[in-house]
């Protein structure tokens, strides 16, 4: 269970890999489902359902191209990523700073997979941040040099195997995404939350405006699409946004995911709450299960 948990082939912020087997639960995947992350991020629940044995089809999108890139990379060609990515953290070793903001300055004009792995096993918190010209400019992590090599190969090289075969990956609006909805498709959306998706924000590279994604959630329960939203929540007393309208019948549950890893590095300690929508389709396909479970019970006792 353990190496299932830390299973990631990358750092990447607000990961949802310590709540995805909540997740799952939720969303009902089973192998004739298709699970679509229209923000993929670092794709820790589809993660999570591959090496779980829960799905075989797998949808991964972000607006973020050099991410998606990463990730053809990680699926098609784990042996060449690894190769170079272990040329690069061997050769940061003399001076690893200097290093780093060399392979950040030809990344930011190549866009090389093999970099981006490299910045974002480096860089301070696993949190990328962009500057005003779309450019990656998170500063590396002094204390660290990064996954070792036989770690993350291992890890890739498990993920590719797991999901290599029937993942579609690209790189598109979530709002065109709308169109190529089929029945037997589960979507996971975690988008940026409102409190960090502000045009003064550079921690993610396309905003998402608060109107326009109501707006998509609306015709998403129009469509009777089955879905499980990670939106808001709150760190302390913080709260990265309001909660979502009640008229779009979305079931809301707070999960507490434990300390916030940054206050116990600022000296304080406070709990992060992660909440959860949960659509109508998936509502009642959790009801049906309780009442099956219930029926079950009931006839073993008489």
């Amino acid at each position: 269970m353990r190496s299932r948990y830390v299973l990631q082939p990358f750092q990447y912020q607000g990961s949802k890999r310590a709540i995805a087997p909540t997740i799952l639960e939720h969303l009902q995947v089973t192998h004739d489902s298709m699970l679509v992350e229209p923000f993929a991020g670092s794709a820790a629940v589809s993660i999570r359902a591959a090496v779980d044995g829960r799905g075989k089809n797998f949808w991964l999108n972000d607006c973020n191209k050099p991410l998606t890139e990463l990730w053809r990379a990680i699926l098609d060609e784990p042996e060449s990523l690894m190769k170079q990515y272990t040329i690069l953290w061997t050769s940061q070793k003399s001076d690893p700073k200097r290093f780093y903001l060399e392979v950040r300055k030809r990344f930011n004009i190549e866009h090389n997979p093999a970099d981006f792995l490299y910045l974002l096993a480096r860089a301070v918190k696993g949190s990328i941040r962009y500057n005003s010209a779309g450019e990656f400019n998170q500063s590396p992590d002094n204390r660290r040099l990064g996954t070792h090599p036989k770690t993350l190969s291992k890890r890739i090289n498990l993920i590719s195997r797991a999901m290599s075969c029937a993942t579609r990956v690209t790189s598109m609006d979530y709002r065109d995404m709308l169109s190529f909805y089929e029945p037997g498709q589960v979507w996971y959306l975690d988008p940026p939350y409102e409190g960090v998706s502000g045009l003064k924000d550079s921690r993610y590279a396309n905003a998402v405006e608060r109107h326009e994604f109501e707006r998509f959630l609306k015709e998403m329960v129009i469509a009777e699409i089955p879905f499980v939203l990670s939106y808001d929540g709150m760190t302390g007393d913080r709260s990265y946004g309001l909660p979502l309208p009640s008229e779009l019948g979305l079931q809301r549950l707070e999960l507490d995911v434990g300390r916030s890893a940054t206050s116990t590095l600022l000296g304080k300690e406070e709990q992060t709450i992660e909440v959860i929508y949960i659509s109508r389709p998936l509502q009642t396909a959790i009801r049906r299960d309780c009442a099956t479970t219930h029926d079950q019970l009931a006839m073993e006792l008489f």
